[in-house]
């Protein structure tokens, strides 16, 4: 097993990534402090079951989310620099415990950054839907896609690739819903609007977030209903 060392400037910490046979694999115990921050979160005051669970990347930690869905009750568990391995090795101490009725999820674009394969971030996000399937077989799925980002422009033929294997998956899957807020931001051409992002090209700005709240919200409500 080879050992790579990766300083990433904008969180200012150090990433340790293996390569195990052809893939690029992230420590998840990068993230011990702030899963505990989570957990320590709970035991002062647990979220009810059966609220909305947004999770993913710092695209949803720093999204005001409480602000953007009032009226649905929702959690954020947004830790940022995450990838969709993450998710899966914190997934009972994240996920399991609040029993969330939907999932709004986004991860994926660290994934691609950290030099991950379409096929293996597909297969990341399946292992993930696979299990919600299995421990929360009623709990649903909303699927925010990839973002085109002024920052990682070069990279979104391979993000776009991830995201319409997921929309394919969505058509066939009854508990996963796909908010498509990907095409709306490229109304003007790739690279995106500055507009939509701040000053780094990469988080969304309060009007990139204003997008975004107006086309998850809809899908948001049908998985809410859909029985």
């Amino acid at each position: 097993m080879k050992s790579l060392i990766v300083n990433s400037l904008a969180s200012a910490a150090v990433l340790f990534i293996s390569v195990v046979e052809g893939q690029v694999v992230a420590d998840p115990h990068r993230f011990d402090e702030a899963i505990e921050a989570f957990e320590a979160a709970d035991r002062k005051s647990m979220p009810r079951k059966g609220d909305v669970l947004f999770l993913g990347s710092s695209s949803i930690r720093r999204w005001d989310t409480a602000a953007a869905f009032k009226g649905i009750d929702s959690i954020n568990r947004g830790f940022g620099g995450s990838q969709t391995s993450d998710c899966i090795y914190f997934f009972d101490r994240i996920v399991t415990p609040y029993e969330p009725s939907v999932i709004v999820f986004y991860e994926g674009d660290n994934d691609i950054s950290a030099g991950k394969t379409v096929e293996q971030v597909f297969n990341d996000f399946q292992t993930f839907y696979g299990l919600v399937r299995e421990k929360l077989p009623d709990t649903k799925i909303v699927y925010i896609p990839i973002k085109p980002s002024i920052k990682r422009a070069q990279l979104w033929p391979l993000m776009h690739l991830v995201n319409q294997l997921i929309y394919v998956r969505s058509q066939k899957s009854p508990h996963l819903y796909y908010a498509d807020i990907a095409t709306p931001m490229l109304d003007t051409g790739m690279p995106p609007s500055k507009s939509l992002f701040a000053n780094d090209g990469l988080h969304l700005s309060d009007e990139g977030n204003e997008l975004w709240a107006g086309i998850v919200r809809p899908v948001l409500e049908k998985g809410l209903s859909d029985n």
